[in-house]
């Protein structure tokens, strides 16, 4: 398997004067050999993309909701499908061999050095057989069949369409049952102890006697005025039927299936590295989400130092805020048990959780004009996470369109991270990211697929950014801002330890919670996340660090040239690329100004 661009090594990010693990090619002549070259590669990623569009949408946080209204069917998730997208991608890659990349244009090379990766990650998920491991302690297939219900339907044929595929959810779970017993035969699980109370999220939907009740009824309640009445009542009769005859009842199946053979098979091990073929499965996973071939040694060892340089400056705010605590041995262990327990740091109701977030958003949209120059026209709302996925979710999680704030267990939400929580989730975080990405009409499709790093890279980074807006206004929120960054510095540091040298839950937990103020409640679930998706949470710092780095690079070489609207705008223009095209990209854009 070549990862021919996922090469950053260790001094992507140490090394301000590192040379990138990729760099852009000299402007060639054009010639007829590089528009043949240039038509043989578009023809390869123009095919594959029209097919990956063709299939049945994969129901998720991020599904694309211009696609999917009219499948009849949710997705063929058996063997002989995933055997077929296996040897599909395999073709592609067979036709990507035939192109030598030196011979495109430079727009196309840049465009090679981010597709080849993603279908070279694609078939290795498949290879892996990742699709026998269907779920996580984060997300899941049976809960995230919810965002098919947050799709507007526009019409009757749409509405038809999805009861179809109400009635569709037996076989598909059928399918997913039968790949995880797979999975579970040869030790390829999520872990037994991340699973207590994981059943909770089925029984939500398989204890149902109401149909209307289930999350999937929400389609009905308001209907477009454009379907007559009557129309409409046998729309609603369909869809009540649908959720009565054959949802309720898939999700009992698997409610029992999940209880009586997952958790008493499932593996007692916690890493990765236990599974089958698990030391190269989490290499992997390292370079699909990180889109750099460091080892786990390597990012263990940049999370400790990550972990050192906050830990400085937490302790200097509450030096600033002269809190004694008992001792000068526990006052930091008991600066962080006040922030835990104080009343005055938490919101009584849920309105008042969304209310003080959204307050937060409408101040930074004061702010966001001064330091990034093109802003998307798309808007994103606020909403409360759902309850069917509120107790294992994260604090909050944003997309193009909606940001959700988890409103469960008020008192794990303390208010001092809210505005970390804010910037990295809506604006200038991911809504405002994943808004530009849609609207950036004239980059081809697969660049705007997600790529962690990029993505929550640039989540991370935003909350950095809130300092030079001034968003942090009292030295908890301060401290709040330095906890998200001390927990994404943890990330580095647990998730190699447990995937990789043999942690043991306990062992993460107490490090997460005594380094950050998060609350037990999040701290529990953090963790339990990173067990049950290993490399995932490996992406946030490491992309911050790429990008805050880049940027001291500019500013170093730009002097009084250096336009922070303008970096941030050539950071942003890039669609989703892996870290080491992002580098080469920058440096070029800085080599240009300097030309100037």
């Amino acid at each position: 398997m070549k990862l021919l661009f996922a090469a950053g090594l260790l001094a992507l990010v140490l090394s301000p004067a590192a040379a990138p693990a990729w760099t852009p090619p000299p402007m060639p002549t054009p010639d007829a050999a590089t528009d043949s070259a240039d038509a043989a590669f578009r023809a390869i990623y123009e095919d594959e993309w029209a097919w990956r569009r063709a299939q049945p949408v994969d129901w998720g946080e991020d599904s694309d909701d211009s696609l999917g209204t009219m499948d009849r069917q949710l997705r063929d998730v058996g063997p002989q499908a995933q055997a077929a997208r296996l040897a599909y991608l395999q073709g592609v890659l067979t036709r990507l061999d035939g192109i030598d990349p030196r011979t495109l244009s430079p727009a196309q090379q840049v465009n090679y050095a981010v597709y080849r990766p993603q279908i070279e990650h694609k078939v290795a998920a498949l290879r892996f057989r990742d699709y026998e491991m269907p779920f996580n302690s984060d997300s899941a297939f049976w809960s995230n069949l919810d965002y098919m219900a947050d799709v507007a339907l526009p019409d009757a044929d749409a509405y038809r369409a999805y009861a179809s595929r109400l009635r569709d959810v037996p076989r598909h779970f059928e399918q997913q049952i039968a790949n995880m017993r797979a999975g579970l035969a040869r030790g390829f699980s999520v872990p037994r102890v991340v699973l207590a109370g994981r059943d909770g999220s089925i029984a939500m939907t398989a204890e149902l006697t109401d149909p209307e009740a289930s999350a999937l009824w929400a389609p009905y309640k308001t209907m477009p005025a454009t379907i007559p009445a009557a129309e409409q009542e046998a729309l609603r009769a369909e869809g009540r039927a649908a959720i009565r005859d054959a949802v309720i009842p898939a999700y009992k199946t698997l409610l029992r299936f999940f209880r009586d053979e997952y958790v008493p098979h499932a593996r007692t091990t916690l890493a990765a590295e236990a599974m089958p073929d698990g030391v190269a499965w989490y290499r992997e996973q390292i370079r699909a989400y990180t889109t750099l071939d460091l080892t786990p040694d390597e990012i263990h060892a940049i999370g400790l130092r990550e972990v050192a340089a906050t830990r400085a400056e937490m302790d200097a705010i509450i030096e600033r805020l002269d809190f004694q605590g008992r001792s000068p041995q526990t006052r930091f262990a008991d600066f962080l048990h006040f922030l835990r327990t104080d009343p005055q740091f938490y919101a009584k109701t849920p309105q008042e959780l969304l209310d003080r977030a959204a307050w937060i958003s409408k101040r930074v949209d004061g702010e966001i004009g001064k330091i990034i120059g093109t802003l998307p026209r798309g808007r994103f709302t606020i909403k409360p996470v759902p309850p069917a996925i509120a107790p294992y979710w994260t604090a909050g999680r944003g997309g193009a369109d909606t940001y959700w704030v988890n409103t469960w267990d008020l008192p794990s939400r303390p208010l001092y991270n809210l505005p970390a929580l804010t910037l990295h989730e809506s604006a200038p975080g991911h809504s405002l990211q994943q808004s530009l990405v849609l609207e950036q009409g004239a980059l081809p499709g697969f660049r705007k697929e997600y790529i962690s790093a990029y993505g929550e890279g640039w989540g991370l980074y935003s909350e950095w950014l809130g300092k030079e807006m001034e968003v942090y206004e009292t030295p908890y929120e301060e401290f709040g801002y330095l906890t998200y960054s001390m927990w994404r510095a943890c990330r580095l540091v647990i998730d190699t330890g447990l995937h990789h040298m043999g942690w043991t839950r306990q062992q993460a937990i107490d490090y997460l919670k005594g380094n950050t103020a998060l609350s037990e409640h999040e701290v529990e679930t953090e963790v339990d996340r990173y067990i049950s998706w290993p490399g995932q949470a490996l992406s946030y710092k490491l992309g911050e660090l790429t990008l805050r780095r880049l940027r001291r690079e500019a500013e170093a070489a730009l002097g009084p040239k250096f336009d922070v609207r303008a970096f941030h705008d050539v950071v942003l223009a890039q669609g989703s690329v892996p870290l080491p095209v992002l580098e080469a990209q920058v440096r070029a854009w800085v080599t240009a100004q300097q030309a100037k």
